[in-house]
C-alpha cells in the first residue's frame, strides 16, 4: 500500500510514478478523483513530454465544467511498485494529474480522515 496525504482542501493526494517511453520515472503527486471515471487524466504537454503515444482522434467528453476535448494515450504508471499500462485522457490546461476511480477496481482506498490515515493498495 502507498500511503497519501490530505491537502489542505481535504482532498486525497498521491505519488505515483509516471513512466515515460525512454523508461525514466517521474515521481508525480496525484489527486484520486472519484468524480473521474478513467483511470488517469494528465495534460496533453505533460504526455507529450513522456513521449507517450496518442491512440486515436481527440474525442469530446462531459466534464464538471462543460464539454471538453481530449486526447488518448497509452500511459505506464508505477503505482505501490507495480506498473501498469493504462488508458490516459489527455487535455488541455489540466492543473493537476488525476486518478480515477477505475484504481479502486484493483487497489483498496483507506481514508480515515480522523485519524489523517490516507493508503492506497
Amino acid at each position: 500500500m502507498i500511503s497519501g496525504e490530505f491537502n489542505s482542501q481535504g482532498e486525497l493526494i498521491f505519488e505515483i510514478g509516471l513512466i515515460a517511453a525512454d523508461g525514466d520515472i517521474i515521481p508525480v503527486k496525484a489527486l484520486l478523483d472519484t468524480g473521474f471515471t478513467g483511470w488517469l487524466a494528465i495534460d496533453n504537454q505533460d504526455a507529450d513530454s513522456l513521449g507517450w503515444i496518442v491512440d486515436t482522434n481527440p474525442s469530446r467528453m462531459q466534464t464538471a465544467r462543460g464539454e471538453a476535448r481530449f486526447n488518448m494515450y497509452q500511459g505506464t504508471v508505477l503505482l505501490d511498485a507495480e506498473e501498469f499500462t493504462v488508458p490516459v485522457l489527455g487535455g488541455d490546461e489540466l492543473q493537476d494529474i488525476l486518478l480515477g476511480v477505475l484504481w479502486l477496481q484493483t487497489k483498496r482506498l483507506v481514508a480515515d480522515f480522523p485519524e489523517g490515515l490516507l493508503m492506497l493498495g
